[in-house]
């Protein structure tokens, strides 16, 4: 079989198909694989994959596992809500983790390569088509990759996606800065390398935890573009990034300067897709679900997706070896794209959640205040088992609306606890 694209999902997936037996070739358009960005976060339902794998130990080494996740708001400073991450691996089986996106990229890639898959470079995809025996990928070059089947993993602009759906990227006009700074920088002795924390602002946030061991604090600045709403072509500046804090307490503003200030991530998700499989195309990843990254699910579902597709290759395999495609990929479809539907939507709610001003604000940090530290209400259908089929899909937690906030006495009132970006 073949999967196209060597990033997160794609080598996730290689890794995944290949211990079922499958012979696996793996496409990636650049010369050489790596991975761009900082810091990511692997929740309960991502490590236990990873452990199932035999790679969380290797993960856990490269990466750091917080003691607590801390929500604080961006103007004052001020403590809203906390996870307790140590509680959270009890009641989940599985911890929470922080890791540098390149090592756990380099971690896939190494697993992929002791499995035997078969790694190709330099192989832009362009187009895809099915084929009387499975699907065919053809590269920009003009060559062909043929298999009984063709995963595409090619990220937020898929070429596959346009088999399935005539649709276009969303910009959220929000954008994102990211740096790391290295842990003798005095900068970094005013943070705890043990929390997840997330500064929530009007229209904008600032996160920040711990990278390789405590080595490194990562940080993470996200704001609306002014430019972005106007509709003109140069977004997400520099000089639109400090303007967008100028608000926010000293923490905060200290960590600006050490943003990488010539690179930015401009942010894009696309409407819940609802078929995504194509005859013997599927996708998976970024190309069937990118999401906002508001509960930093999007390297998890795609993770997911290969873990899912894999246990299904398993069940759909005759004793001679071979893979009733068309059960395997029912079943995929038949549980994915509802889950990935589900975080696609909450990851827009939470958004602009996190991102309120005024009156609605105030009512939003009345409710995280007074939500207990140990209520899961919010995360059990997020950070449970990774459902296999659909009636295993655990039910959505029920929204609190911001109206029915009294802030005259807003005590002992259920909030949502979240995640950060």
């Amino acid at each position: 079989m073949i999967i196209v694209g060597g990033g997160i999902g794609g080598l996730g997936a290689a890794f995944s198909l290949t211990r079922q037996g499958l012979r696996v070739r793996l496409l990636e358009s650049a010369p050489s694989f790596g991975e761009v960005g900082a810091g990511i976060q692997l929740a309960p339902n991502c490590t236990r994959i990873l452990d199932d794998y035999g790679l969380l130990d290797e993960a856990k080494s490269l990466g750091v596992v917080p003691d607590a996740m801390v929500m604080r708001d961006a103007v004052d400073g001020g403590e809203l809500t906390r996870l307790d991450l140590r509680d959270l691996e009890k009641r989940y089986g599985y911890p929470y983790l922080v890791i540098h996106r390149s090592d756990l990229h380099g971690l896939l890639l190494r697993a992929c390569e002791r499995a035997g898959v078969e790694l190709v470079n330099d192989a832009r995809v362009v187009a895809y088509e099915n084929t009387a025996a499975g699907a065919r990928a053809t590269l920009a070059s003009g060559g062909t990759h043929e298999a009984g089947l063709v995963i595409a993993a090619d990220g937020l602009h898929s070429a596959a996606r346009g088999l399935l759906v005539d649709d276009e990227p969303v910009s959220s006009a929000y954008v994102a800065y990211r740096g790391t700074v290295p842990a003798a920088q005095p900068r970094v002795q005013g943070a705890d390398l043990g929390e997840v924390v997330v500064y929530v602002g009007p229209k904008c946030h600032f996160v920040h935890y711990g990278l390789r061991g405590g080595e490194l604090l990562n940080q993470v600045a996200v704001f609306e573009s002014p430019r972005a709403l106007a509709g003109q072509e140069d977004w997400g500046t520099p000089d639109e990034l400090d303007q967008a804090f100028a608000r926010t307490c000293d923490f905060v503003q200290e960590g600006l300067p050490f943003m990488w200030r010539d690179k930015w991530w401009r942010m894009f998700d696309r409407e819940p897709l609802m078929n995504w499989v194509h005859g013997r195309i599927a996708l998976l990843g970024d190309s069937a679900h990118p999401p906002l990254q508001y509960i930093a699910q999007g390297a998890i579902m795609a993770i997911e997706d290969g873990w899912v597709l894999g246990e299904h290759v398993a069940r759909s395999r005759a004793a001679d070896g071979t893979v009733d495609w068309d059960a395997a990929l029912c079943a995929y479809q038949a549980v994915r794209p509802e889950h990935c539907r589900r975080v696609l939507t909450t990851s827009r709610a939470w958004g602009e959640l996190w991102h309120l001003d005024g009156l609605a604000r105030e009512q939003r940090n009345a409710l995280l205040r007074a939500r207990d530290t140990y209520d899961y209400a919010f995360v059990d259908w997020l950070y449970g088992p990774t459902a296999l089929t659909a009636d295993q899909e655990p039910p959505m937690f029920t929204p609190v609306p911001l109206s029915s906030v009294d802030l005259g006495d807003a005590a002992g009132t259920p909030a949502a606890a979240g995640t950060a970006v």
